[in-house]
């Protein structure tokens, strides 16, 4: 079973960045899909990026152009760049890591999840 263990969410002020991070153990990484999504208060779980096994990226309509989604192999780490933050960025966002080697989706159900972070964008 894959463990995923998230850091960097926090507090920030409207059109600031942070830098979510999330490692992995327990299984190879470097042969699975991984993503991040988000859910807020009152709200639906939301798709925000994916990263398959080779590089291939997918965002969500509304981070596109702020967000950036990365990993390292080697490191066993995913990131989420998230530049010029708002208010309704403001979220627990979670890890997640694809149940299924080789296979890309941004389906959450296809996903195991990390405990999530707490990113707050202030106004």
């Amino acid at each position: 079973q894959v463990q995923l263990e998230e850091s960097g969410g926090g507090l920030v002020q409207d059109g600031e960045s942070l830098r979510l991070s999330c490692v992995s153990s327990g299984r190879t990484f470097g042969i699975y899909s991984m993503a991040w999504f988000r859910q807020a208060p009152g709200k639906e779980r939301e798709f925000v990026a994916a990263v398959s096994w080779g590089g291939t990226r997918s965002y969500g309509d509304s981070v596109k152009g702020r967000f950036t989604v990365s990993r390292d192999n080697g490191k066993q780490t995913l990131y989420l760049q998230m530049n010029n933050l708002k208010p309704e960025d403001t979220a627990v966002y979670y890890c997640a890591a694809a149940i299924e080697m080789l296979k890309f989706t941004i389906d959450a159900r296809q996903y195991y999840w990390g405990q999530g972070t707490q990113v707050t964008v202030s106004s």
